[in-house]
C-alpha cells in the first residue's frame, strides 16, 4: 500500500503557527524600531501657535525659555509673561553667608526679559518657590483663574513639553483653559535625531521616565 502523502508545510498546524510567530516577531521588530525613531518628536510634540492671554515660561533655564518668550512677546502672542522661580542649589546658602550674592535662574532670566524691552508690568512674578513641574501646573491654574485667562502659551524645552503638556492639563481640568504648548526654538535639542548626541540620549531618557511617573499620578 502507498501511504498517503503529507500534507503541505503550509497547511500544517505546526507550520502555520510558525509562520504566525515569524510575522508577530516581525511586526513586534517594526513596532520598537518605529518607537525608537520617533520618541524623540512625541516627546517634543508643540502645538500651533496662537494669540493668548498670557505666556507662561517654566523654569529650569536660564536664558533659552525666556529668550523664547521675550520674543512670543515682541511679536504680540500675549500682554504678559508669567515667570516663575525654581529651588536653588543648596549651596548657593553657604557662599551666600560668606557675602558673596549668586544671581538665581530667576534674576538671569528677568534680566533677559527686561534687557528685551519686555516692561516690568508686562511681567507677573510669583513669588513661591516651585520644586517641580506638577507645582509649577498648579501655580499656572491659579493665576489663570485669578485673571480669568481663557489661553495661556506655555514654554519650555522640547523634551520637557509632554511632561508639562500632561501636568497643565490635569491641573486646569474643570477650568476651560487652553494651553498652547510651546517649545524654545534655542533648545539645540535635536528631536528628529535623539539617538546621535549624549546630552539629547540624557535628558531624553530622564523625560521619559518622569513623564511614566507623572502619568502614574505622581509628580503633583
Amino acid at each position: 500500500m502507498i501511504p498517503a502523502p503529507l500534507p503541505p508545510l503550509s497547511s500544517h498546524p505546526g507550520g502555520r503557527f510558525r509562520r504566525a510567530l515569524a510575522f508577530a516577531i516581525l511586526l513586534f521588530a517594526a513596532f520598537g524600531i518605529y518607537a525608537f525613531l520617533s520618541v524623540g518628536v512625541f516627546m517634543a510634540r508643540e502645538d500651533p501657535l496662537t494669540s493668548a492671554d498670557a505666556i507662561f515660561v517654566l523654569a529650569g533655564t536660564r536664558v533659552e525659555r525666556p529668550l523664547e518668550a521675550a520674543d512670543l512677546f515682541r511679536a504680540g502672542y500675549a500682554p504678559r509673561i508669567v515667570l516663575t522661580r525654581a529651588t536653588a542649589e543648596q549651596a548657593t546658602v553657604h557662599v551666600e553667608k560668606r557675602g558673596i550674592r549668586v544671581p538665581t535662574d530667576f534674576d538671569v532670566a528677568k534680566d533677559i526679559l527686561l534687557g528685551l524691552d519686555v516692561p516690568e508690568r508686562a511681567l507677573i512674578t510669583p513669588a513661591r518657590i516651585h520644586d517641580n513641574t506638577g507645582e509649577e501646573a498648579q501655580t499656572l491654574r491659579g493665576l489663570a483663574l485669578e485673571h480669568h485667562w481663557r489661553r495661556v502659551i506655555v514654554v519650555s524645552s522640547k523634551y520637557h513639553l509632554r511632561r508639562v503638556s500632561l501636568a497643565c492639563r490635569r491641573a486646569l481640568r474643570g477650568t476651560g483653559v487652553e494651553i498652547v504648548m510651546r517649545s524654545s526654538r534655542f533648545d539645540e535639542s535635536n528631536p528628529e535625531r535623539w539617538w546621535s548626541r549624549r546630552s539629547d540620549i540624557r535628558w531624553l531618557a530622564s523625560e521619559i521616565t518622569k513623564h511614566i511617573a507623572y502619568s502614574l499620578g505622581f509628580g503633583l
